[in-house]
């Protein structure tokens, strides 16, 4: 292995932060790029070696951080090919509540995610940052009522509408459950985290301001606070809420330096509504890898044009599919380095 010089915290020094500075609102020499659910959704090499190694197998999408935080909280969970996390004894009347774990132990029964974490950082030896994930609270909680994915999420909605009370107890628990376990990300060498609310679209402006907007910031605030406590480092926090453009302005004053955008959104208006206060992170349509390489490069260009060149990451509008071809995810980060490079000599 090629030697490498140790950081403040023993890690491999940082080679390439450009992903960090654009993130921080900082100027950089070109548009970072990464990929949503990259190696374990689609790359084949990593799907055949899978099996064996069990925080790669259950740390491979969004779905798998919210199953890891809920298995914690004593949620029995079980994967289900094809299907994802599925929960046999879902949250149905509200004194289920009471068999949840006590949130404070959360972040010491996912060690072995704190220690493959610290591997991770330590084998990328400074090639790129590395990023941490957890789902949201409403995201988690719809798993816990649904007892796994839902076209509607009409079982957990209806708590949100018949049990307000118990639904912000439920909401509570899990934002007190996530802020020890992001702070233990980056302690474990995360160098930024993403919270992912990937059910935003199924709550109105109303339900998410009520029962989601208040979690996210109150996750941004105290992992914020908990790093200082800690004496950690501050990392910038991104906020992908899936189909959530109804509250773009809200989460771009939420706490987080990154707002993440689905492929639904126009980026020149979502630049225009949410001003320089933060970057932006997105959104090609994950399809359009599905197009020829010169019509990817089409689409990238007119991506950053419509982004501009700072205070934006690439990104696609949501993860990678398993059929998608590996030179198509390539032709998409080559054309966005080869661009934004071009864009900034104009």
């Amino acid at each position: 292995m090629e030697a490498c010089q140790l950081g403040p915290q023993g890690f491999p020094e940082l080679k390439n932060d450009t992903f960090l500075r654009a993130a921080w609102g900082e100027d950089t020499d070109y548009t970072p790029v990464w990929c949503m659910r990259q190696a374990g959704r689609y790359l084949p090499e990593f799907r055949e070696t899978r099996a064996a190694q069990d925080f790669f197998s259950t740390c491979r999408s969004p779905e798998a951080c919210c199953e890891l935080t809920l298995q914690a909280l004593g949620m029995e969970v079980t994967m289900v090919p094809g299907k994802g996390p599925s929960f046999p004894e879902p949250l149905r009347e509200e004194q289920d509540l009471e068999r949840l774990r006590d949130p404070a132990t959360v972040a010491s029964e996912l060690g072995y995610v704190f220690q493959a974490i610290t591997l991770t950082r330590q084998q990328l030896a400074g090639r790129v940052p590395l990023i941490g994930f957890a789902g949201a609270p409403w995201t988690l909680m719809t798993y816990m009522v649904e007892g796994g994915s839902s076209s509607t999420m009409a079982q957990a909605k209806r708590w949100l509408y018949q049990r307000p009370q118990a639904s912000h107890q439920l909401l509570r628990t899990l934002t007190d459950a996530l802020v020890p376990y992001l702070v233990g990300q980056v302690a474990a060498g995360a160098q930024a985290l993403q919270l992912f609310e990937s059910h935003a679209g199924h709550l109105g402006p109303q339900l998410f301001s009520k029962f989601a907007l208040p979690y996210i910031r109150d996750v941004a605030k105290r992992v914020k606070a908990g790093l200082q406590e800690s004496g950690l480092a501050p990392v910038p926090m991104i906020i992908f809420a899936k189909d959530g453009h109804f509250a773009l302005e809200e989460l771009a004053q939420a706490g987080y330096e990154v707002v993440g955008l689905d492929w639904t959104v126009a980026p020149g208006k979502a630049r225009e509504r949410v001003g320089k206060t933060v970057a932006l992170q997105g959104n090609l349509d994950p399809c359009a890898l599905y197009a020829s390489e010169e019509e990817i490069g089409r689409l990238v260009r007119q991506m950053l044009d419509d982004f501009g060149p700072q205070r934006y990451i690439a990104n696609l509008g949501h993860g990678l599919y398993p059929d998608m071809d590996p030179e198509h995810v390539g032709a998409f980060v080559d054309a966005v380095h080869r661009h934004s490079r071009l864009l900034r000599q104009n």
